[in-house]
């Protein structure tokens, strides 16, 4: 008994269970000669140990493979969380993240980052003509040429709709704005879309980077050195000097007072009258708007007009305008002897025809101010018309089929032929300031007036029936229109 007990077998026996049971499963022992009971649970326990052990290599094959794939689909998160889903592109949230590593190196001793921002030049018309699926495919191939004029090191991005950016790092200015010039150039070149040739330009703001600079302030000097750009023509590139972020908090201000001036009733119009020169008699109107500022005076439209377009508050101005306007006619219209061909002119913004609420706003403010529409002209510039916009075409065509007037403003500026005006419903051509300002002294400029005149008033070339110019006739008639 007492040497059954003392059997070094399962002395060996137990040790090998611990080792077992701490995760040694390649662990073996091997069995004796006697071929015993305690041989048979040594060869036993040899199975278990095998069969564990391709189990849990099983298992850590399974384990690994569900650790790759969900580190997988980590990444693509990551990627989608930092990529524009359209072009492939860094997107804003990426672009931010590099420039502050950027700007990290550069207050190590390494060169300043330089921000370039772009976006294209009559991209909704691109969209208008091609539809959502063509503008996407220039936003690709805008995103190709790009990367192709960028470096390695450098970062493209798309931060919102056609506006792109691109991070210069490491070079000098006149390297990164060799890259700018380029990209201009690339952007310039047409693209064909469904055997469709488009094509367009961009405007690129560029912004170096300054010490103790943030990634914000980097990318939005540069956009503000992108919106020079686009009020100086279009098409060019300016480089962020101070100045131009003092002019951003201007406008931004004067968009601010816009908003209050609207809600408070400062927007005033005075009226300038229309003078038939061969009888004298006041015939027409045109509304001009003016703002009533409590600290800088009266201002004129081009203090304002302007920032109401881009912020799209001239659809309000427009309706305030329009709705005092046609009070006042009314107003005339009962207290003086108006003959029943005095109209008032109103100027109308593009942006105003491509709201689908301006047609009916017209009409009703027409018939609850019980005035009839052919005593209403709406004036667009010669540069708006020329576009294929179907928007604003249908209005224009609505507006005409209800007897409203419309007139060609700022004739001569633009490059309107007289082929494309024939197919607009208008009825008024008012030639620019610019074509008469000297018609009293200089017979070249009365021949090339008249020469006009004929063309726009030759019943072969086209159904308009007034020509005027917008030559002052030396008054203005400010709230009250005299009798004429």
């Amino acid at each position: 008994m007492n040497s059954e007990v003392e059997d070094p077998r399962l002395v060996r026996l137990v040790d090998f269970v611990v080792q077992l049971a701490a995760g040694d499963l390649a662990a073996r022992l091997t069995p004796s000669a006697a071929g015993d009971s305690v041989d048979a649970a040594i060869v036993g326990l040899n199975m278990l140990a095998e069969e564990l052990q391709v189990l849990y290599a099983g298992l850590e094959q399974h384990v690994a493979e569900r650790t790759a794939l969900l580190e997988l689909a980590q990444a693509e998160l990551r990627h989608l969380a930092l990529t524009d889903a359209l072009t492939g592109l860094a997107n804003r949230t990426l672009l931010g993240d590099r420039i502050g590593q950027a700007l990290a190196r550069f207050e190590r001793g390494f060169l300043p980052p330089i921000m370039m921002v772009l976006d294209l030049d009559g991209f909704k018309l691109i969209n208008d003509s091609l539809g959502h699926a063509g503008g996407d495919a220039v936003l690709v191939e805008v995103a190709r040429r790009l990367r192709d004029v960028a470096r390695q090191t450098d970062t493209v991005a798309r931060v919102g709709g056609d506006e792109f950016a691109i991070l210069i790092t490491d070079t000098t200015p006149k390297d990164a704005l060799h890259i700018a010039e380029r990209a201009l150039e690339q952007l310039q070149l047409p693209v064909t879309v469904d055997d469709q040739m488009t094509s367009f330009g961009a405007s690129v703001g560029v912004c170096f980077g300054l010490r103790h600079q943030s990634a914000e302030s980097l990318l939005r000097d540069a956009d503000t050195a992108l919106y020079v750009a686009k009020a100086r023509g279009r098409n060019n590139i300016q480089v962020f000097k101070p100045a131009m972020h003092a002019a951003a908090l201007a406008r931004l201000q004067i968009t601010e007072e816009l908003h209050t001036a609207l809600a408070a009733d400062a927007l005033i119009l005075h009226y300038q009258p229309f003078v038939d020169l061969t009888t004298g008699r006041v015939v027409g109107a045109e509304a001009l708007v003016r703002w009533q500022h409590p600290r800088r005076g009266l201002l004129p439209p081009v203090e304002f007009i302007p920032w109401a377009e881009e912020t799209g508050l001239i659809i309000k101005l427009g309706r305030v305008v329009m709705l005092e306007g046609i009070r006042q006619l009314q107003q005339w219209q009962n207290e003086l002897a108006l003959p029943s061909s005095f109209r008032l002119h109103v100027n109308t913004s593009p942006l105003e025809f491509r709201s689908s609420g301006l047609v009916p706003f017209v009409l009703d403010t027409l018939a609850h101010h019980h005035v009839p529409a052919s005593s209403l002209v709406l004036e667009i510039t010669e540069s708006a018309l020329m576009t294929d916009d179907d928007e604003v075409m249908q209005a224009l065509r609505d507006l005409r089929a209800a007897g409203v007037g419309l007139a060609i403003d700022d004739f001569g500026t633009g490059y309107a032929s007289i082929s494309y005006l024939r197919r607009l419903p208008v009825d008024t051509v008012k030639i620019d300031q610019s074509l008469v300002t000297g018609i009293e002294t200089d017979s070249q400029e009365r021949r090339l007036v008249a020469a006009i005149i004929q063309l726009i008033a030759a019943p072969a070339a086209m159904p308009i029936a007034n020509v005027a110019t917008t030559a002052s006739v030396g008054f203005r008639c400010t709230r009250l229109l005299a009798s004429p």
